[in-house]
């Protein structure tokens, strides 16, 4: 299992070099850029200038933000730049932030458009490495213009490993059905793991004739080693369930009628009073609770043998929290 972190969403371009160097130096195997105040592309391209072994991956980057090719020719940079250690890591996010946020429209299928981006991104890199011109037509993209002034040149690795994110079946199907990989969102439990997100991803490798063990497995785990993180992952909780389309989360331990509170509470901007409607039962089930020094058993012992990366939703800081990333990186192998 390896063991990856995610730098924090406020970390300023101008920083992210020394951070990446910080992670490689204590050995993490992975680092991921998320799209929240920041492009994740760009902190992936300093990421990849300034590493030499750590992988780095968008987790996620908006992709109903962008079109195929736009996003093909970043990882294809990426990939070369750094020399084949790019994931690229992609999700759709929701309908309010794709409408309001980005000024682009929600598909009718979020689904049927999440698989016909990720065929056209490959079959752009397809057309790149062979030299032969694009012919992709879908129901939302059609991509048949290309000329060798827009081509880049071949490059060592041209196959970059796609993943996608999700909470619900839907992605988890298609995750395994053309995926390399499915990033596990923090708000999972594991019950919610093992009896829906994996057979959902064997229903979709099923259907392209794979195995699930096609598709790694990255999950993001909240973890607790004292009483401000348990009460910052209080706080994550009440967010993340207040989303009506992570409903299935909740409602698979029958907390609906919470989790129904928890989204009129949040209509009205009750931030304060969400956290305090997650009980330690319902920490326990999301978070792993340890001390810091059993941590690295606790999180092995939840997620060995389901997990291919592990990253603790904690935001990677090298100069804070020091000994809780060494202890970590030293005992998870």
């Amino acid at each position: 299992m390896k063991l990856d972190v995610f730098f924090s969403p406020a970390v300023p371009l101008s920083q992210v070099t020394d951070y990446a160097k910080a992670a490689e130096s204590l050995g993490f195997d992975g680092v991921w850029m998320s799209e929240t105040q920041h492009d994740p592309f760009l902190g992936c391209a300093l990421a990849a200038a300034n590493t030499q072994n750590v992988e780095l991956g968008t987790g996620i980057a908006v992709s109903f933000a962008r079109s195929p090719t736009t996003m093909a020719h970043k990882a294809w940079d990426l990939s070369e730049l750094s020399g084949g250690r790019f994931i690229l890591g992609l999700g759709t996010q929701i309908k309010p932030h794709i409408e309001k946020r980005f000024g682009m429209k929600w598909p009718e299928s979020p689904v049927g458009m999440f698989r016909e981006q990720i065929n056209a991104i490959r079959a752009t890199w397809e057309s790149w490495e062979s030299g032969e011109r694009i012919r992709f037509k879908g129901d939302y993209y059609n991509l048949t213009l290309s000329s060798p002034f827009f081509t880049p040149a071949r490059i060592e690795h041209p196959n970059v490993p796609i993943y996608i994110a999700g909470v619900n079946t839907g992605m988890a199907k298609l995750a395994g059905e053309v995926a390399d990989g499915f990033q596990v969102h923090p708000f999972h439990t594991k019950k919610y793991l093992d009896e829906v997100l994996r057979p959902a991803i064997g229903q979709g490798a099923e259907k392209s004739g794979r195995s699930k063990d096609d598709v790694k497995l990255v999950v993001h785990a909240f973890a607790a080693v004292n009483q401000t993180d348990r009460e910052m992952s209080r706080q994550q909780i009440a967010f993340y369930a207040s989303t009506r389309s992570y409903r299935k989360v909740m409602a698979l331990h029958g907390w609906e009628e919470e989790a129904e509170q928890l989204s009129q509470m949040a209509s009205k901007q009750q931030w304060f009073e969400m956290a305090q409607m997650i009980t330690d039962e319902m920490l326990e089930e999301f978070v792993v609770i340890s001390s810091l020094d059993k941590l690295a058993d606790a999180l092995t012992k939840k997620y060995e043998g389901v997990a291919d990366r592990l990253a603790v939703y904690i935001p990677y800081q090298p100069d804070e929290r020091q000994d809780f990333w060494a202890e970590l990186r030293k005992k998870i192998k």
